[in-house]
């Protein structure tokens, strides 16, 4: 007992190998991370030229527009920038030399900021939405290009500010070197074992502090904003209950409230359409929850404990983890295009159109005046209906003053009622909600 290794539980210089994931693990990944490639590249550019052909066709708003080919951006650069570097230089060559400093710190800095570019561009989506949903009227003040293009920049500003620790954070280094400050008889048996061509890719030792800084204020922006948007998520789905009942609440100036019946102006076209906007920025808040959470975790155990005092145990989790927490994060980019699909018809039947390059959406304005026409055939048939009978008894000449008074009704004279509701019908068929369109602007997203 008196001779055993107090320091036989943590990792050193023999695990070093340990780094590197086995053969089979390394061509599952590479196939796994090709399909998964081929699809973001292929959906999230798909998604894109989707989006912009629903806008110039007016059946989505710019602003909405704008948001998502942002998003679908940001997806982009996470596969470019972070599947074949990862695949290179962590998959199958994980050991490189004190040189690649440099290219380290400028992947894990732009790779965190596309990253985090595509959550809290979900929240300022969601935003959007809450205040047009919500808010309706401070939406009004607030909407316009240059807010929505301010909200973009915000993200992406945010974005760069959680990565920029990164630059210092990480390098290229012996991932066993001492750490300065903490010194013990484990560290020094570790130290005389550093060899220059085991260099990583990881956080630097001597930068221990801001790598922490780093990574859990990484962790508390991801928190933040899927509660947040699970907050708005469920405002926006009671207001549209209040409004599906007929219902508003009023404040007054002296503080109370008043509740009545409200006449529903909007169509089920634009409520179905808003709900629709809702369920996609859940289904948002779900995938990012589930797939984000394991690469999470994986980044917390990174930063709660040096490697240095890593046990063989925590060690052999970590490696087990971190196939199968890239994997699932690097999906989140690649089910957005999906989530689009499912959560709306519009957008489907586009996206296919645009897949096999046969393009026939018209303009919302063509669908639109194809629908008055056919309103207008189908109220033209029930006016028909009395001048035809009118019409046949003038021929029969048993009453000359009966079709006169049908085209004339004028005022003060008897006049038969079957025109008056034969015209409240046609009033009634012929205006459409415009609303419902508006809806759909909105929404189909």
């Amino acid at each position: 007992m008196a001779n055993e290794d107090p320091c036989g539980h943590l990792i050193d210089h023999s695990h070093i190998h340990d780094f590197e994931v086995r053969l089979m693990v390394k061509i599952s990944l590479t196939v796994v991370y090709g399909v998964i490639l081929l699809a973001g590249i292929l959906g999230n550019s798909v998604t894109i030229k989707t989006t912009k052909v629903l806008r110039d066709k007016g059946y989505l708003q710019k602003g909405v527009t704008d948001h998502m080919i942002s998003l679908a951006c940001s997806d982009l650069l996470v596969l470019l920038l972070g599947m074949p570097v990862e695949l290179y230089s962590v998959i199958w060559f994980p050991f490189s030399s004190s040189h690649g400093d440099i290219t380290c710190k400028l992947y894990c800095f732009l790779f965190e900021a596309c990253s985090y570019a595509t959550i809290l561009h979900v929240g300022t989506l969601s935003f959007e939405r809450y205040m047009a949903i919500c808010h309706p009227f401070r939406f009004k003040a607030l909407s316009g290009s240059r807010i929505v293009k301010l909200m973009i920049g915000f993200a992406w500003l945010t974005s760069l500010c959680v990565a920029l620790p990164l630059i210092f954070a990480m390098g290229a280094e012996y991932p066993l070197s001492p750490m300065s400050g903490r010194r013990s008889q484990c560290n020094d048996s570790i130290n005389h074992h550093r060899h220059s061509n085991f260099s990583l890719c990881t956080n630097l030792n001597s930068k221990w502090t801001a790598f922490q800084a780093s990574i859990f204020s990484a962790f508390a922006v991801y928190i933040v904003v899927l509660a947040a948007v699970a907050f708005m998520c469920r405002k926006m789905m009671v207001t549209l209950m209040v409004m599906k009942k007929g219902m508003i609440t009023v404040k007054s100036q002296s503080g109370t409230r008043v509740t009545g019946e409200m006449t529903k102006s909007n169509g089920s076209e634009a409520t179905s359409a808003r709900k629709q906007t809702i369920v996609f920025l859940g289904l948002i808040v779900l995938t990012l929850t589930i797939c984000w959470m394991p690469n999470q975790i994986l980044r917390i155990m990174a930063a709660s404990v040096p490697k240095q005092e890593w046990t063989v145990r925590y060690f052999r989790i970590y490696m087990t983890l971190l196939p199968v927490a890239d994997t699932f994060f690097y999906l989140s980019s690649v089910v957005n295009p999906l989530l689009y699909n499912i959560s709306s018809k519009q957008f489907r039947d586009v996206f296919l159109q645009v897949l096999r390059c046969r393009l026939t959406l018209e303009h919302i304005n063509v669908e639109r005046l194809r629908r008055a026409n056919l309103n207008s055939a189908a109220s033209s048939t029930n006016y028909k209906r009395p001048l035809i009978f009118m019409s046949s008894k003038r021929r029969s000449r048993s009453n000359p003053q009966s079709s006169f008074r049908t085209f004339r009704s004028l005022p003060g004279q008897e006049s038969n009622p079957v025109p008056t509701s034969s015209q409240q019908g046609r009033m009634e068929v012929t205006i459409q909600p415009t609303s419902g369109r508006n809806g759909v602007c909105e929404s189909e997203i």
